[in-house]
């Protein structure tokens, strides 16, 4: 299929996805299904994307990283996205919470979670939304007090990506609330801690493989040096790093369309209607060249804000236009592709039907799209 050539990549990248694309074919395809099933993956899936050194690829060897840059992770994503592959959440567990303690951790807890993330063994995730506070960050209830050389931490949160599985979640909690968000932290919490509890996954529309469900803590104690940071800087740190995962959302809604518009093309090109394939009545073949247009629209501007992120330029106005834009395409291609389908497009086994539920939802989480467009506004 024409297209304008993506630049982003060189040879060293391109052998890498081939790597990932067997990997997703051989390893992830056969089992999503029953995943779904069973609403989260397999533990051994992850050990397995550990050892093929898919797990934290951007993060420095010496915390058993494997020290390339960002697109390597981004190849993971689109692969994933191809396949429709969203029970694994291997994007957030390695662009998202390991560059918080990355980022922000003593040397001891890089050292003491790192490596076992990047091999698998460890699974991480991060607990921003609560029952009554989602995109507004500043609304957290959950509080954590200091009692000695701890932190008491006390409070719930909810629609937490890889929470069923975790072994480790980075909670967002206001240590002083007199202050808003100027009063919140970030604090590493592991499952080895009294009073930290998981609820079952949650029942969801889409993305049932995905293990997302409710956390508990209660008098969870939290050593001190658990801290990420400093003492109620956790607001600024959230800010520094969500424009690279609204990014990452960007970047998986624009594989997931096109790999839908892939299946429609195939589809209507095999099925009949009135004597002759779909794909060639005038409807069909303009509303694929719409959706064409549009998605390599997006391609291009996700590119090149990739670009802008490696040159430490990417801004967050720039970001949330690309997770705004991008996740209405992606549901608007969902959409569209269904449609095409015709009844079967309603139906559970086909790939495009999974892949219209799952999309709903990008443009809720990393911040509803109502939200980007206010942080968009802030910026005229």
């Amino acid at each position: 299929m024409l297209s304008i050539p993506r630049t982003l990549f060189d040879e060293d990248h391109a052998a890498f996805r081939d790597t990932v694309r067997r990997f997703m074919e051989q390893e992830v395809a056969p089992h999503h299904a029953r995943w779904e099933e069973q609403t989260h993956v397999d533990r051994e899936i992850w050990t397995k994307a550990g050892a093929a050194g898919f797990l934290c690829a951007s993060m420095p060897e010496e915390y058993a990283g494997v020290g390339v840059d960002k697109r390597f992770s981004m190849i993971v994503m689109e692969e994933a996205a191809r396949i429709n592959a969203t029970g694994l959440g291997w994007g957030l567990h390695s662009e998202i919470v390991a560059p918080y303690l990355l980022h922000y951790g003593s040397e001891a807890l890089k050292q003491k979670y790192l490596p076992k993330m990047a091999s698998g063994e460890m699974i991480g995730a991060i607990a921003m939304t609560e029952p009554a506070a989602g995109s507004d960050l500043q609304g957290v209830r959950t509080t954590a007090v200091k009692d000695g050389d701890d932190y008491i931490l006390n409070g719930s949160k909810i629609f937490i990506t890889n929470g069923y599985l975790c072994d480790l979640v980075i909670v967002v909690a206001k240590t002083d609330p007199a202050k808003g968000a100027k009063g919140t932290s970030l604090l590493v919490v592991d499952t080895s801690m009294p009073g930290f509890t998981k609820a079952k996954p949650l029942n969801k529309a889409g993305m049932k493989a995905q293990d997302t469900c409710e956390l508990y803590f209660d008098n969870v104690r939290v050593p001190a040096e658990n801290l990420l940071g400093e003492l109620n800087s956790g607001f600024i740190y959230l800010m520094q790093e969500l424009p690279w995962e609204r990014l990452q959302i960007a970047v998986i809604s624009i594989a997931s369309a096109e790999a839908a518009l892939d299946w429609t093309i195939q589809y209507t090109n095999e099925r009949k209607a009135f004597g002759q394939e779909i794909a060639k009545f005038q409807n069909t073949r303009f509303k694929l060249a719409e959706l064409k247009t549009e998605i390599q629209v997006g391609r291009v501007f996700v590119d090149r804000c990739i670009e802008l992120l490696l040159e430490n330029k990417l801004d967050p106005a720039t970001a949330s236009m690309a997770k705004y834009w991008c996740t209405d395409l992606q549901f608007k291609v969902m959409d569209e592709c269904v449609q095409l389908h015709g009844g079967y497009g309603y139906m559970w086994e086909y790939p495009i039907t999974r892949a219209w539920a799952d999309a709903r939802v990008q443009r809720i989480y990393g911040g509803t799209n109502e939200i980007m467009k206010e942080l968009i506004s802030r910026s005229l």
